[in-house]
């Protein structure tokens, strides 16, 4: 799959996820079905290591690399989406907020994600929508060191499971992060009842008068830093689209074309736009693996290739999953064939902040070199 190579101490962690990866693939249909949060999967993560191998060795991690981490998070998307989602934003969140927040503080946030505490992110606004660093819900000035939140965070990936939350506010009109730990003033409102993806159970989230202390609030990242999710979002596409593809291959070569008793893997047709998806999977893997080899060097083009990375992989997703419907014909409209479930679950990575709309927009402005204020 890959024209990277990885130290035998970081394959280890690939294999470790490829393997388990199996295992979810065996219950990612109920997962989606019955809407559930896949908590077994998530246990076998953590209990494997993997949710703790991106921090560094002096902090008890395996200090792999972001080209790891993405093809570890490749792998379990391809067993089961909703799984590698929920990976993601939780090692993503906490990774922030270790790396982000006081010296004292970091050390209660390492603490706790050892012993397998939750971390979720709770970034996004109904208000504001994909604008996330750009948040307009105004904290309330209590005392000195002291805010108050009154607002809604929607799509907060395992929100029923977390113990902590990254999360946003506007403090004075200018952008502020905390971290919150879960108390009586976070309310979940139940109202997942999502096309794709279902096994996120990403709810909104009311904060009614949570509160937000100073000893909480992130410092300002350093120049070179990665943001850990944008990384690996286009993998989390990538994922789906690969196991589509694998579904669309064992289908149609199994499959027999009418009368003629050979596969369907015969007609041409099928062969023509296998070859045009295939080429431009390659393609889109190339260009992701491109974004965290750059991310590795800290090199400040990975915002620009990033969102280029994300809109390959969120449309290659797509469309596999559409020419799986198509090859599967009337069936792939049921649960008999996994076609449907892709499909859905394909449409999930685009909507995902940075949508592809808005990535579409900055890789635009950024090759014309459009400034927002001219």
């Amino acid at each position: 799959m890959s024209t990277l190579a990885y130290p035998l101490k970081e394959q280890h962690w690939i294999d470790t996820a490829a393997e388990l990866s199996k295992e979810f693939a065996k219950t990612a249909a109920q997962t989606d079905r019955e809407a559930a949060l896949p908590k077994e999967n998530l246990r076998r993560l953590f209990e494997s290591g993997l949710d703790l191998a991106i921090l560094p060795v002096e902090k008890g991690g395996a200090g792999i690399s972001f080209k790891t981490f993405g093809r570890i998070l490749f792998e379990i998307a391809k067993g089961c989406p909703a799984t590698a989602c929920i990976w993601l934003m939780n090692t993503g969140a906490a990774e922030t907020l270790i790396e982000l927040s006081s010296p004292e503080t970091s050390a209660k946030y390492l603490s706790e994600f050892k012993r397998g505490k939750r971390f979720a992110n709770a970034l996004s606004e109904p208000s504001s929508g994909n604008l996330f660093l750009n948040p307009v819900q105004e904290a309330q000035r209590l005392e000195d060191g002291v805010w108050k939140l009154e607002g809604a965070k929607r799509f907060v990936s395992g929100a029923e499971l977390a113990d902590y939350f990254l999360i946003n506010v506007s403090i004075d009109g200018a952008p502020a992060f905390f971290g919150v730990e879960r108390d009586e003033t976070l309310e979940i409102h139940d109202i997942w009842d999502a096309l794709g993806m279902r096994g996120t159970r990403s709810q909104l989230i009311g904060f009614n008068g949570a509160r937000l202390k100073a000893e909480n609030r992130l410092g300002p990242p350093s120049a070179d830093r990665q943001n850990l999710i944008g990384l690996g979002l286009p993998w989390l596409s990538l994922g789906i689209a690969q196991s589509a593809y694998d579904a669309l291959k064992e289908h149609v070569q199994r499959k027999k074309l009418g009368a003629t008793g050979k596969p369907l893997s015969h007609a041409q047709w099928i062969q023509f736009e296998t070859a045009a998806v295939h080429a431009r999977l390659t393609a889109a893997k190339l260009l992701a693996e491109h974004l965290l080899d750059l991310a590795d060097q800290g090199s400040a083009e990975t915002n620009v290739v990033g969102m280029e990375a994300k809109i390959l992989a969120n449309q290659i997703a797509k469309d596999i999953a559409e020419l799986g419907i198509r090859v599967g014909g009337g069936s792939a409209y049921t649960k008999a064939l996994p076609f449907e479930r892709h499909l859905r679950d394909s449409h999930a990575g685009g909507l995902m902040a940075y949508s592809s709309e808005l990535c579409h927009i900055f890789v635009g402005q950024y090759e014309l070199n459009v400034k927002e204020t001219e």
